[in-house]
Order: C-alpha cells, then sequence, then structure tokens
C-alpha cells in the first residue's frame, strides 16, 4: 500500500505532490463574468475554478484568520441537507485565545453579506457572531470587483462595523461544510488557541496550517485543502478521495536495509506493540528514517485500540486493528507476534527470546505495559474468572455472561466499564470495590457517588467496602463469590480488575534501571539509565513538567501516544521532551466522562453544575492550584482547561470557586 497522494498548488500554480516537490505549472484560467445567479452545477468530477495566484491554505487556517479579524464565535443552523456533509452536527466553535502571529498589515479575508437570494433552502449555513464588546470589530464591506486575490485590498470602511450581531458568510458555510466532510472534531465546539485546534472529546490536536497532527492521541492527520476567497465566492480544490477518507497519514520514508527480514541485527528494536511502540515506528518513518525496525509483541494480533476492550467486549480483532497488515508491509516495519523477550544484554546490544532467537540493536525502545493483578483468594484458578488483556479474553467473557449472573471485582476504569456494557445482556451484575465508592481516589467521593447512583439505576449492585475472601464452585465451574463481610453472591462469571503491574520482570538483570515498583524512570527525553535505550508506555515514571517534574507515572492512551513519539524523536537526537497535558476519557450508559490533568493527592474538589442531573465539571486542587478537571455533559471545557495547562499557565482555586469562567477564554485576571 503506498501513501496516499496529497496534492496542493504553491502560489504561481506549481503542483505539490505527496512528497512536497514541484511537478508542474497549472495554467491559469480566466475568470468567469459576474452572474446575478450562481451556475447551475454541473455534472460529473466538481471543478473549482481558482483564477489569479494560489495560496495552499487549511479550512483551520481561514478560521484563524477569521478570528484575527475580530470574530470571537462561529455558530450555525440547518436547513435541508447537503452534498458536501450530513454528518454537520456543531452549534458553535469557541475560539478561546487568538493564534499569536502578527498581521501582515493585508488581509484578503472579506467577511460580507449576501444577498436573501443566495441562500437556498437546501443548504446548511454558518453565521459570524462578532465578540461582545467589538472592540476589536473589523470594519466589514464587499471586495471591490475586478483584482485578483493578490492585488485584493480590505474593506477600508471609516464605520466601527458595516454588519449586525448576526451575519450570514458564504465563507464560512464552505469551510464548516470540509471540516465536516474531513473531521469529527467539527460535530461539537472545539478549541482553538496557540495555533491549534484540540478536539473537544479525546483532547488530540491538530495544526491549523498543515492540519498535522500536533498532540495524542490518534495516528493521522487532517487534510489541507486550497482555499480561494474572491468578491463573495470560495473556491476549494479537493479531491473526492480526500473527502471520503476524512483523514491523512502523513508522508513517510520506506525500509531500503537490503538484510531486513533475513538479518540477527536492527537499526531499531521495540519492545512491545501497543501505542507506544507503534507511534515510535511511524514517527521514526515520518522523520525519514529509512533503516530497519523491528516490533515484537506477546499477542498474536498486530497493534490495536486496547482500551476498547473493556468498553465494547464483543468486538471482533480485526475491528480493533490500528493498522492494516498492509500498512507494515508498505513502510517496512517488521512486527513479530507471540515472541516474548526473556534478557536483555545491554552491553553487548542484543536481546534474547523465549525461543532461543537473538537479535542485535543499535537502538532500543521498552515499552512492554502491564500485566493485569489477579486475586490471592482460595478459587482463584477455577473456571470463568477472567482479567481482560485480549481480544479473546473479552469476547470469552460477553459470551459468557449473557442471561447469567456477573461478579466484577474491582471499581476502577475496566471493573465500570464491563459492568456498564454487560448490563443489557446478563442476568445480573454486581460489583465488589474496597473502597466507599467507585473512582474515589481518582475522581474524589463526591463525583464518584453521584456514578455509582447512575449504575444503581441500570440495576448494579455494589458491594462496598470488602474484598473477596472465596470463590467457589461446582466441577470447576464459579458458582459463588464469598466476601469478607460474609454475605455469598451467586456468580458465574467473574471479571477481575483490580489494577495492573509493570511488565517488566525480564529487566531484573539487565542492568537497566527499575524502581521499587518495577517501573522503569526516564527522563523528559524517555531515556533510561543505559544510553541508546529507551522507554515509554504504561510501565515508565518521567517527569511531569507542568507538575514541577515530579516523577510519575500515567497509564493513559494518550500518555503512550506521546511517549512514543517523544523517544522517536531522540533516537533521532532531535531533543525533544515530554510536555503533553495527561487526557482521558471514558463512556458509560451513553455518557462520556473526560478527564486532564494529573490530581493525584488533590485536597478539595469544586464542583459547578448538577451532580444530580450528571451535568458537572469538577476542579481538582492541591492548596491554591488547580491540578485537574473532570467533566460530564460539560463539553468543551475539559479540552479548553488542558489547553490552558498546556500554555504552561496555572489556574489558581479562587478563579474556578466563583463559577465565572471568563479566565478559559483569556478575559479573566
Amino acid at each position: 500500500m503506498s501513501p496516499t497522494a496529497h496534492h496542493l498548488l504553491r502560489p504561481g500554480g506549481a503542483v505539490l505532490g505527496a512528497a512536497g516537490s514541484p511537478a508542474a505549472v497549472q495554467p491559469q484560467r480566466q475568470p468567469r463574468p459576474a452572474r446575478a445567479s450562481p451556475p447551475p452545477r454541473a455534472r460529473g468530477p466538481k471543478r473549482f475554478p481558482s483564477p489569479g495566484p494560489r495560496r495552499a491554505q487549511s479550512p483551520l487556517q481561514v478560521l484563524e484568520q477569521l478570528q484575527q479579524d475580530g470574530i470571537s464565535s462561529i455558530s450555525k443552523a440547518f436547513r435541508g441537507s447537503s452534498p458536501m456533509g450530513d454528518a454537520l452536527g456543531l452549534r458553535q466553535l469557541p475560539i478561546c485565545a487568538p493564534a499569536c502571529r502578527p498581521s501582515s498589515g493585508h488581509s484578503p479575508w472579506v467577511a460580507v453579506s449576501p444577498s436573501p437570494n443566495q441562500w437556498s433552502s437546501r443548504s446548511r449555513w454558518c453565521c459570524l457572531r462578532k465578540n461582545e464588546a467589538r472592540r476589536s470589530c473589523r470594519p466589514v464591506g464587499r471586495a471591490a470587483p475586478g483584482p485578483t486575490r493578490a492585488t485584493a485590498r480590505p474593506a477600508t470602511s471609516t464605520r466601527r462595523s458595516a454588519c449586525p450581531p448576526l451575519t450570514p458568510t458564504p465563507a464560512l458555510r464552505i469551510v464548516w461544510r470540509l471540516l465536516s466532510a474531513t473531521s469529527r472534531i467539527s460535530r461539537m465546539a472545539s478549541v482553538l488557541s496557540r495555533g491549534r485546534v484540540r478536539c473537544p472529546w479525546h483532547g488530540a490536536c491538530f495544526n491549523i496550517s498543515t492540519g498535522d497532527l500536533e498532540d495524542f492521541p490518534g495516528l493521522d492527520s487532517l487534510h489541507k485543502f486550497q482555499v480561494k476567497i474572491e468578491k463573495e465566492k470560495v473556491y476549494v480544490r479537493a479531491s473526492k478521495q480526500a473527502l471520503q477518507l476524512q483523514r491523512r497519514t502523513k508522508v513517510m520514508a520506506k525500509c531500503i536495509s537490503p538484510s531486513a527480514g533475513y538479518s540477527s541485527s536492527t537499526n531499531v528494536l521495540i519492545v512491545g506493540a501497543g501505542a507506544a511502540g507503534l507511534v515510535c515506528a511511524e514517527t521514526l518513518r515520518q522523520e525519514g528514517f529509512s533503516d530497519r525496525i523491528v516490533l515484537c509483541t506477546l499477542d498474536r494480533h498486530l497493534p490495536y485500540d486496547r482500551p476498547k476492550l473493556s468498553k465494547s467486549l464483543d468486538t471482533q480483532p480485526e475491528q480493533l486493528a490500528l493498522r492494516p497488515k498492509e500498512f507494515f508491509r508498505a513502510y517496512g516495519i517488521e512486527v513479530l507476534t507471540e515472541a516474548q523477550v526473556v534478557t536483555v544484554d545491554v552491553r553487548n546490544k542484543k536481546v534474547v527470546f523465549k525461543d532461543g532467537f537473538k537479535l542485535e540493536y543499535s537502538k532500543l525502545l521498552l515499552a512492554p505495559g502491564s500485566s493485569p493483578r489477579t486475586l490471592s483468594c482460595k478459587g482463584k484458578e477455577m473456571e470463568n474468572v477472567f482479567t481482560i488483556r485480549t481480544p479473546e479474553d473479552a469476547n470469552r467473557v460477553v459470551r459468557l455472561a449473557r442471561g447469567r449472573n456477573v461478579v466484577i471485582v474491582g471499581a476502577g476504569f475496566l471493573g465500570m466499564e464491563v459492568a456498564a456494557y454487560l448490563t443489557e445482556k446478563a442476568h445480573s451484575v454486581s460489583v465488589v470495590e474496597l473502597e466507599e465508592t467507585p473512582f474515589r481516589r481518582f475522581l474524589g467521593e463526591r463525583v464518584g457517588r453521584a456514578l455509582m447512583k447512575m449504575f444503581e439505576n441500570n440495576r448494579v449492585k455494589f458491594y462496598m467496602q470488602t474484598e473477596v475472601s472465596e470463590l467457589r464452585g461446582q466441577e470447576g465451574k464459579l458458582k459463588e463469590v464469598v466476601l469478607k463481610s460474609s454475605k455469598v453472591v451467586r456468580a458465574d462469571v467473574c471479571v477481575v480488575g483490580i489494577g495492573a503491574v509493570a511488565a517488566t520482570g525480564f529487566l531484573r538483570q539487565s542492568g537497566i534501571g527499575l524502581d521499587s515498583r518495577g517501573f522503569i524512570p526516564v527522563n523528559k527525553m524517555m531515556q533510561t539509565n543505559v544510553p541508546g535505550v529507551f522507554a515509554a508506555g504504561d510501565a515508565v515514571t518521567f517527569p511531569l513538567a507542568w507538575r514541577n517534574n515530579r516523577k510519575v507515572n500515567i497509564p493513559h492512551w494518550q500518555m503512550a501516544h506521546a511517549q512514543g513519539r517523544v523517544a522517536a524523536q531522540n533516537m533521532l537526537a532531535q531533543e525533544a521532551e515530554m510536555n503533553t497535558v495527561p487526557y482521558l476519557w471514558t463512556a458509560m450508559f451513553g455518557k462520556s466522562l473526560r478527564y486532564a490533568g494529573y490530581g493525584e493527592g488533590f485536597d478539595d474538589v469544586i464542583i459547578q453544575g448538577d451532580l444530580e442531573e450528571l451535568k458537572f465539571v469538577a476542579f481538582y486542587t492541591k492548596g491554591d492550584e488547580v491540578i485537574a478537571v473532570a467533566s460530564m455533559n460539560y463539553d468543551p471545557i475539559v479540552s479548553k482547561v488542558a489547553e490552558v495547562l498546556a500554555s504552561g499557565r496555572a489556574i489558581r482555586k479562587r478563579e474556578v470557586e466563583t463559577g465565572d469562567m471568563s479566565w478559559l477564554t483569556g478575559k479573566g485576571s
């Protein structure tokens, strides 16, 4: 499989191929004469005329420019259907802060108010809302007819504002159609600041000039389109393939090593094929690395989306795959499945596998992940007692749980996600937890109790402040779970979700440093104590920059992505550092909980909203500083807070106690 060809145009008409090299000169087309009404739609492939010099612009870059012109938010109404994308659902796009880029003194972007006959009853349209104070509103007028974009001048009206508070604009109508066709992040309010847009659901960030992925989770970037605004029309050049794919894979190098696949040595060896390992391999290829890369994993599958296992237990392995096998073949990334490393010899730069195979390396990434904790009580080896680690584990649990009694040990994220998924399939679902409420250490007692009530309303039974003392069965199959509180719970299936331990036992005699809990300590560049050996993912502790470089272990999907990229960049001597704000989410009973920051050790929780209605935002503070935020039905506030924290700005407790959220947009103190 070859990378998707992505053709753009440079100013002046030079065609850029997938690698960005000039290929040909696009002939200039004569502008059409002005018409009173739009021309009839042509059949066949769409062609967008674009007279005059061309300039490649991302649709998101259009929004940045509009923001500089004084527009603070964008809203949209619906009228019928649109051929460019029926998936539109965005009501408003708040813009947190201006992208800090000085104005050149010349802006071709002119907001215009079209005549009523230009609006079709079958079109979706966008509106620009001026900021309330109107202090930075740019005078708005019609572009003068005649000159091309290269010579057009901005409107020069001396009036404070030439448009009402809501001004329909064809430019934004087209831009939002493109955004909706190419990115799912446009379905709801997204966060735009510092030259990038942040997804309100998962926290991923994209550059507004290039569409490139800048922060995780995710593997692919957004498409970039050529946009030209002339008079009252917007011309966009886009291939049908780009609109259909909705995502773009960055250009990558291919392996040119003649010994790849046959040699007992490799330039880069990656132990572990989770998010950290895969992103490391892809980043190396994106940065032009063309030597051999070997990725080894204990799993029998290619890299897959492990967090989905507990959210959708009956998903098949092929549906979870992060990349198809053709991807790895195309870019020369070798994947060794069911390959267990038993020894690492850092002096001779060699690893030994369980079957005796030896492989030498130049650079090594350790991303072994973690192993689930198991029960230590009597009967733990009985049938139908599971930890969820692989797709096969999840599939078997849901198959055996249908119409049966299920007991889940542990009220953390994994246990509660499994409980939520099985309520519609099992006869009964019970949760056993040592704490007073679910998520108590992570979300606090008040939020935990509100979520616990939601589960109870969905027929989930809780046994709190107790633990399992014995598992009883008949003919080797589980029948009962006995608790230390002397209660006996009927159980045909038991799922254990009581945490995990770092899977680093094979490193104990290697000379690679491990802490008392078995984690691998690394610095900001993801380097271990051994030169040329890096580590990333759930098995590491690293300095968290915005928490005064406190050494932490954060087993989040998003953090594994970020660490894998930083490790790859430093293998190539780029001196990159970890500066990502932790971000996670979960979904239970159709409701999404989002969380950003690192709240361990919080001493107070400030709640805004209504916990009973599950529409709230919770700020976790330590002393006078906000260190984390969680929300439900309050999007996109978590993404906004994450962006503030990423900018290096501290959020004070007094700022969130009043309920005034103006500080999120830079209008507060």
